[in-house]
């Protein structure tokens, strides 16, 4: 996972280096302010690809022969906001990885439970991913780069964050009652879906002021939160 998600990370800052240094919310990023050199930087990306390969080979073969596949679809990313807005949604099925991932690793083989947290982690991770490209719509939109808020605008990006947050609740609730989880797991989704009502009442299409509260610590808690309630559920229920 840190291999794997350092990679990503960099390769998209090596990739948006150029919009990066135009961008006055960004120029201050450290390959577009010089603190870390553009080859460095995609050298670190290609080393973190290489670990993450190696350590898959040690878990177990279907993970060995899926890791390729796994670094396609994170780094391929990177590329999507030159072509599509549907980007977020591409962001939120790199992210989705993890849960079929992680079950991979542990069993070996493929179930639903772990498709349907994936699900979540999908439409959760575009919904709030929305959020934070309201940041940079005029930008977008001056550099042919494409984002839900920079083809929808800010009002109609804001209702399809919602919607889609939405189906992420919708996961994470039929996931409780599919995998059978106890008081909590339900005590955890409170949690999380009470975090997604939050980062929404906060934020307005004329009103960005607390974009970082709604993108980082609300959905920052809602994660953590959610994984320490469905931990200590399946502790207590072994």
């Amino acid at each position: 996972m840190i291999f794997a998600r350092s990679a990503a990370m960099a390769f998209n800052r090596y990739l948006d280096r150029s919009f990066d240094a135009k961008n006055p919310r960004t120029a201050i990023r450290e390959i577009p302010a010089g603190i870390i050199k553009s080859n460095n930087a995609l050298f670190f990306v290609i080393a973190c690809c290489l670990l993450f390969i190696g350590c898959t080979f040690l878990i177990n073969k279907i993970c060995f022969y899926l890791s390729p596949v796994a670094l396609f679809v994170i780094l391929f990313y990177s590329y999507t906001k030159r072509f599509t807005a549907l980007c977020h949604l591409v962001l939120g099925v790199g992210l989705s990885l993890a849960p079929i991932g992680s079950y991979l690793a542990v069993t070996g083989t493929f179930a639903l439970l772990p498709v349907l947290f994936s699900f979540a982690v999908i439409f959760w991770v575009s919904g709030f991913d929305i959020i934070y490209a309201l940041q940079d719509e005029e930008f977008d939109k001056t550099n042919n780069l494409y984002s839900i808020p920079s083809v929808l605008g800010k009002f109609k990006a804001l209702r399809v964050s919602e919607l889609l947050h939405l189906f992420s609740a919708c996961c994470v609730i039929y996931a409780g009652f599919y995998g059978g989880f106890g008081t909590s797991y339900w005590i955890g989704i409170a949690v999380f879906i009470g975090m997604l009502i939050y980062q929404h009442s906060i934020i307005k299409a004329n009103d960005l002021s607390r974009v970082n509260i709604a993108f980082m610590t609300a959905n920052g808690i809602a994660s953590v939160v959610f994984a320490v309630f469905v931990l200590f559920d399946l502790f207590i229920n072994k």
